[in-house]
């Protein structure tokens, strides 16, 4: 980490904090596509790495930055009515304040992913693992509803019925394809990216679902294994992941913990352990 990539970092926090956190996310997903075609054309540029999951637009720093912005200017600044609210772009208010809370988390996140990936070479997904840490530390320094929120007695945590079974029906159906899309290119992350641009229909107010981590774990699991197969069994895992992360931990409470990243980064370790 050098003074250059901290500062770019802490830039990127207050750019994910003014335009929102999901919204900076959507940019990832869309950046990323252009990042696919590079490497299916065979463009020699860590895009990527750069852009994509860089500094700017990377979920670490850009769209941590901007959900715990949003805890904060819930939670302590009283000016947004949930702290869990990641579509709302903090420029709403005009805060100097929340914008450098967005710009320390940055920089924060980017820590994270730095000791993860560069120093102690975690085998998992370090970026997601990143967003899942800072997640939670926002909610215990901004929040006050705890790591598993405030829970109703008597209210099911686990998937069920239903529930479960539309997991089944997403991660199934969605490892098929993108495990054998993934496994066609030879680019792991092609279903992560086409899923995080899809948010755009949340952002316009549209009941879209969340998949990247289906399809990413679909993406990695298949070009890992070969195996459609296996592209199928752990994007089924992710789904219902994902699912048990919301209910545990983003459900009744003041601001946002992100269940796809902690489905990808316990998915990603069992997929590495194994391939």
């Amino acid at each position: 980490m050098t003074l250059f990539m901290i500062l770019a970092a802490f830039g990127g926090g207050v750019f994910g904090a003014l335009i929102g956190a999901l919204p900076a996310f959507i940019f990832a997903g869309f950046t990323g596509l252009i990042g696919v075609g590079l490497a299916i054309a065979g463009v020699d540029y860590d895009w990527f790495g750069t852009i994509t999951f860089g500094v700017l637009f990377g979920p670490h720093i850009a769209f941590a930055g901007g959900a715990a912005a949003a805890a904060f200017a819930a939670n302590k600044k009283k000016v947004l009515e949930n702290g869990a609210d990641i579509l709302t772009p903090m420029n709403k208010f005009a805060d100097p304040s929340i914008l450098i809370v967005g710009g320390i988390f940055g920089i924060y996140g980017a820590l994270i992913n730095h000791l993860l990936a560069g120093v102690w070479s975690v085998p998992t997904d370090t970026v997601a693992l990143a967003v899942f840490v800072s997640g939670v530390t926002a909610r215990f320094v901004f929040g006050s509803s705890g790591l598993t929120g405030n829970k109703v007695d008597g209210k099911s945590k686990m998937p069920s019925g239903k529930s479960l079974v539309y997991d089944v029906v997403l991660g199934v159906s969605l490892g098929a394809v993108i495990g054998y899309v993934s496994i066609s290119t030879g680019v792991a992350v092609i279903g992560f990216v086409i899923s995080a641009a899809t948010l755009i229909f949340v952002q316009a107010g549209w009941d879209a679902p969340g998949t990247h981590h289906i399809t990413l774990m679909a993406g990695v699991a298949g070009v890992a294994s070969g195996s459609i197969w296996m592209a199928i069994v752990f994007a089924t895992i992710a789904a219902i992941l994902g699912d048990l992360g919301g209910t545990l931990m983003n459900s009744d409470c003041d601001s946002h913990i992100d269940p796809p990243a902690f489905a990808i980064f316990i998915t990603t370790t069992l997929v590495l352990l194994i391939f």
